[in-house]
């Protein structure tokens, strides 16, 4: 019998295409053999929907038109199994299908942040990649800063604001941006694939700067800008159990940093034909990157730290900022779904991305299994015995 896989993607995010892309990719790579795919597409309402349609890239292409010929659907738990059932229901309605394990491919907010995690937990579904709180904290700029901060984990100088602070504590943070030193690269804390991000020359950019991502997120990361800037990346896999690191790329930039255009349209200046995109496959990069031996296991043996630390799980991505002159390595930051899973990591490293997915669905399981012998709760029941005027519990007690 076939495992049944739902495939999630999409969502409300600013990454909602680049989500579509990679799960088709996902979808593609999966053995059809082993496995019975299932596509739920998650609209930028946040409303869940099924059917083979949504596998067709094309069909995208009129969204409105789509939506007509897949059915609304929302899932339900039941004696132990998680149903797709369909919102419009009639009298003799049956569920559409079951789910034996959830794949998340939704990229940035309200989906790899750990909202959708935190509801495939409810679900008490096995679900593939980070778990909520990896999901969130890998999400979160400025949490995964501190923490990897905490941890001793090399990264370029930086600090962050609320934008909405900004006007009344201006001086503050102009004074503090001048001490950091120019040129600043400013980021919105919980957005990813380049989205945002402004880089600021002088104090006017600076103050310029705030506002324009500001208008992304509530916080906002202001870091020192990296000299004649590299930008290495490695994808590790696995769980903080056992995890191994697939081949280094450095990844190619027509701009001072690396834009979204260069990441999904491989720097191209036309934006019209997107029928043939290959997601972040399509990124122009050097594989394996063209650093030394020594930069080579630095780089890999910090991915592994950084996973683990951030308590990671699945596929991810951790990028790196090479200082062109010195040759430092600091660590940017990691993506827990990154865009085309990072498959092409992996190929070099004798993993393709079938395998690539077969791995997600045992490391998922495992956890899954691993998880349902803690202990969460007590097999007992403290109101059993409850009246008004009887225990206070612990905190009432006096002693």
């Amino acid at each position: 019998m076939k495992i049944k896989v739902a495939v999630f993607f999409g969502g409300e995010s600013v990454e909602h295409e680049v989500s579509i892309i990679s799960a088709k990719q996902a979808m593609e790579a999966l053995d059809q053999d082993k496995y019975e795919i299932i596509p739920i597409y998650i609209s930028k309402s946040r409303d869940f929907y099924c059917g083979e349609e949504l596998r067709d890239l094309s069909q995208y292409k009129d969204m409105k038109a789509l939506l007509t010929k897949v059915p609304q659907v929302t899932l339900v738990k039941r004696d132990q199994k998680v149903f797709i059932e369909p919102v419009k229901k009639g009298l003799f309605t049956k569920p559409i299908n079951t789910i034996d394990i959830a794949i998340p491919v939704v990229h940035g907010t309200n989906g790899e942040d750990g909202t959708l995690q935190g509801y495939l937990e409810m679900l008490k579904l096995p679900y593939a990649g980070c778990d909520v709180i990896s999901a969130a904290v890998g999400q979160d700029k400025v949490v995964m800063k501190h923490i990897l901060e905490n941890s001793n984990i090399p990264m370029t100088p930086w600090f962050w604001l609320y934008a909405h602070e900004f006007e009344t504590r201006k001086e503050e943070y102009i004074k503090k941006a001048s001490d950091l030193g120019y040129p600043l690269v400013l980021k919105p804390a919980c957005l990813g694939s380049s989205v945002g991000i402004v880089i600021a020359h002088n104090e006017e950019e600076f103050v310029a700067g705030i506002d324009e991502t500001g208008s992304f997120d509530f916080k906002v990361v202001v870091e020192k800008m990296v000299p004649n800037l590299r930008e290495i990346n490695a994808s590790v896999l696995g769980s903080c159990f056992s995890a191994q690191v697939g081949e280094l790329e450095e990844v190619a930039k027509n701009d001072e940093i690396l834009s979204y255009k260069d990441k999904y349209q491989g720097g191209s200046k036309s934006t019209k034909d997107t029928s043939g995109s290959k997601g972040m496959a399509s990124t122009s990069r050097i594989v394996p990157a063209a650093v030394s031996e020594d930069e080579t296991v630095k780089i890999k043996e910090l991915a592994l730290e950084v996973f683990k630390v951030l308590g990671s799980s699945g596929v991810c991505r951790i990028d790196f900022m090479m200082n062109g002159e010195t040759h430092d390595i600091m660590v940017n930051e990691i993506n827990t779904i990154p865009g085309s899973l990072a498959f092409y990591l992996w190929s070099p490293v004798g993993i393709d991305f079938t395998k690539l997915m077969d791995e997600l669905v045992k490391i998922a399981l495992d956890r899954h299994r691993r998880k349902e012998k803690m202990t969460f709760s007590y097999d007992t029941n403290l109101l059993e015995n409850y009246s008004e005027s009887g225990s206070k519990g612990s905190k009432g007690a006096k002693r």
